[in-house]
């Protein structure tokens, strides 16, 4: 017996929406975390991200650097709530960590600041954790939120007006991660797509003079979008200054 025409349409609607309802479903997966050594418990500003300082204190210092989550530097800047399966231990919440670092350990995903792994305790049971070293644990992929700041252009510490520039996009809020980095050349009407030097960090030799408009694509719950940002950098462009758009990121 053949399928009803309405049958064939609710049909045809469940195999649409299904995707979809699977890319914004929430669950954890099970994995282990450690931590790294810092004398003042916060991130490092040498991390394989290349955020620098942003790095070092983003999220209040709460940060964590990872393996297989690193996907090449894609994965720089994303948030995961990360939580220690122990009861005993640890707190029900865990941690909101910012990826802001590669790092491998013992079979972990999560290779936490100090400050980091101290949230995932429960009150006065820190130390305890500490003592475990390498700690069961489960996350998710949670929205990075930044208190309503605007997405910011930070030209990188290498770069060398006017000959060689290297950006690295900060505060990218939502569930979104940056895939690709495109100047704009006037004196050809095109679009140049620049090189992922390492981490989060794109460069270009000999780029265009004058202000620098930018477009990056952005892949998320609305899948693969370009956003631009005309004149993102001004002409007289430093070496280590992050510049504001108006662009924020949900």
């Amino acid at each position: 017996m053949g399928f009803s025409l309405k049958f064939r349409y609710c049909l045809v609607s469940v195999m649409v929406l299904l995707p979809a309802l699977c890319y914004s479903q929430d669950y954890f997966v099970r994995s282990r975390a450690t931590y790294y050594g810092s004398p003042d418990c916060l991130g490092t500003p040498s991390g394989a991200c290349g955020f620098g300082e942003y790095g070092r204190t983003v999220n209040d210092a709460n940060v964590a650097g990872v393996s297989r989550l690193y996907k090449n530097g894609t994965g720089c800047g994303a948030c995961y709530q990360v939580r220690c399966t122990n009861p005993q231990l640890c707190d029900d919440n865990g941690v909101n960590i910012v990826v802001t670092d590669y790092g491998e350990g013992d079979h972990t995903d999560f290779i936490l600041s100090p400050r980091a792994y101290t949230r995932m305790a429960r009150s006065n049971t820190a130390a305890q954790l500490f003592a475990y070293g390498v700690v069961d644990v489960e996350y998710q992929r949670i929205p990075c939120g930044y208190g309503g700041k605007k997405l910011q252009f930070k030209v990188h510490e290498h770069s060398r007006y006017p000959s060689y520039l290297a950006i690295v996009i900060l505060y990218p809020a939502g569930r979104n991660e940056i895939q690709a980095i495109e100047i704009y050349r006037e004196d050809c009407k095109q679009w140049i797509g620049m090189r992922r030097a390492y981490g989060a960090v794109y460069d270009m030799a000999n780029p265009p003079q004058g202000s620098i408009s930018l477009r990056f694509q952005v892949s998320g719950s609305a899948g693969l979008t370009w956003v631009q940002a005309p004149n993102a950098i001004p002409s007289n462009w430093e070496a280590g200054v992050a510049y504001e758009s108006d662009i924020q990121l949900e």
